[in-house]
C-alpha cells in the first residue's frame, strides 16, 4: 500500500486537462462578455426536444455541473417559452411533436431566435426516412444557427453558442 501512495503522490493528480481548462476558461470569458452585452448579462434558453434520443440533452445537462457552470455566465435554461430568449431544439421533428414546437416558438417574445442542437434537427440523422418524421426542422422554424454533432460535446455547445452570439444579427 505504501508503494501505490508513493507512486500516486509522485504523479499527481492524471484527470486534469490543463490545456482543455485554459481553451475553456477563454471560451467562457469571451461568452459571458458577449452576453453581458448584447443581452444585459442575462440569456434565457428553453430547451426544446421534438423527438430525440436523449443523447443532447445529457450534454445540455451537463452544462449545469459545476465544470461548465453556464449560470455563472448569465445563461439560465427556463421552464417556459415565454421567458426565452432562444430556443435550443434537439430532435428529429417527429409528426407529433411538430405542432408543439411551433406553438412554443410562436409564445416566446420578440425577438427570438432557434438554435438547432445536434444532426437530427438538420435532417442528418439515421431516422430522417421514417413516416413518423417531418425533419428537417427549417420547413417549419426560422433556424438561426445549428451546432452539429451526435451528440455535440459541452465544449461545442459553448463554442456553438459563442459563435452564434458573434454572426447572428442581434437586434436587441
Amino acid at each position: 500500500m505504501i508503494k501505490f501512495w508513493k507512486k500516486r503522490l509522485k504523479l499527481g493528480t492524471l484527470t486534469e486537462n490543463l490545456e482543455f481548462d485554459k481553451e475553456l476558461e477563454s471560451i467562457k470569458k469571451e461568452l459571458k462578455n458577449s452576453i453581458k452585452k448584447r443581452f444585459a448579462g442575462s440569456l434565457a434558453i428553453r430547451m426544446v426536444d421534438s423527438g430525440s434520443c436523449n443523447a443532447c440533452e445529457a450534454e445540455c445537462n451537463a452544462l449545469s455541473n459545476p465544470y461548465y457552470d453556464l449560470e455563472r455566465l448569465g445563461i439560465y435554461f427556463v421552464a417556459s417559452p415565454r421567458h426565452a430568449d432562444i430556443m435550443l431544439l434537439s430532435g428529429l421533428m417527429t409528426f407529433n411533436m411538430t405542432p408543439h414546437v411551433v406553438d412554443a416558438y410562436n409564445q416566446m417574445p420578440e425577438p427570438k431566435w432557434v438554435i438547432t442542437l445536434g444532426d437530427c434537427p438538420a435532417g442528418k440523422s439515421i431516422f430522417d426516412n421514417s413516416y413518423a418524421t417531418n425533419a428537417p426542422a427549417n420547413n417549419y422554424l426560422d433556424i438561426a444557427y445549428h451546432i452539429p454533432g451526435c451528440p455535440p460535446s459541452p465544449k461545442d455547445i459553448i463554442k456553438g453558442l459563442l459563435e452564434f452570439l458573434k454572426e447572428a444579427d442581434l437586434n436587441v
